[in-house]
């Protein structure tokens, strides 16, 4: 019942609009200033490989998550200081527009977890949880945005039924 709220409600739209909004803009933010400020991952991956995550027993939680910060994330920093900006940055933007927001969300998503695994807590939980709900309402999330367009044209190119008729 509460899905079927988020994913076809126009009320639920207008709400997802807010929540997208305020994630975008904190996305949005966080790459642009990397961008233009400059940015280096290899501190940052240094200390979560440093200091992991570690349980009650004082033993490390996310060895594998280390092991590939350690083994791929830090001789490839270079790559990570070109992905991390630009995707909080297009992220951001996806969400703040509304164009294609349920792949943002994820790819957003994606990136929380990742921040989560290597020790950072900040916000995180708060964007986790709200990135779900964006994810679970799927196109209804970005039904005030582009994707009111982008969505039936992509759906259209790729001779996909259009299921958000059903939704209006």
């Amino acid at each position: 019942m509460f899905n079927q709220f988020l994913r076809e409600n126009k009320i639920s739209a207008a709400i997802l609009t807010i929540l997208r909004l305020y994630l975008g803009y904190a996305w949005f933010t966080a790459g642009f200033h990397k961008i233009t400020g400059g940015f280096d991952a290899s501190g940052f991956l240094k200390g979560a490989v440093a200091n992991p995550v570690k349980g009650p027993d004082g033993s490390m939680v996310y060895g594998w998550y280390v092991s590939f910060l350690e083994n791929f994330a830090l001789p490839n920093a270079d790559i990570f200081n070109f992905i991390i900006p630009w995707g909080e940055t297009l992220v951001g933007l996806g969400l703040l527009l509304g164009c294609l927001t349920t792949a943002a969300m994820f790819f957003g998503l994606v990136m929380n977890f990742s921040f989560f695994l290597a020790g950072t807590v900040s916000h995180n939980p708060t964007d986790i949880f709200l990135g779900f709900i964006i994810l679970a309402a799927g196109y209804n999330a970005g039904r005030y945005g582009l994707d009111h367009w982008v969505v039936p044209f992509i759906n259209k190119k790729l001779n996909i039924k259009d299921t958000t008729k059903a939704a209006a």
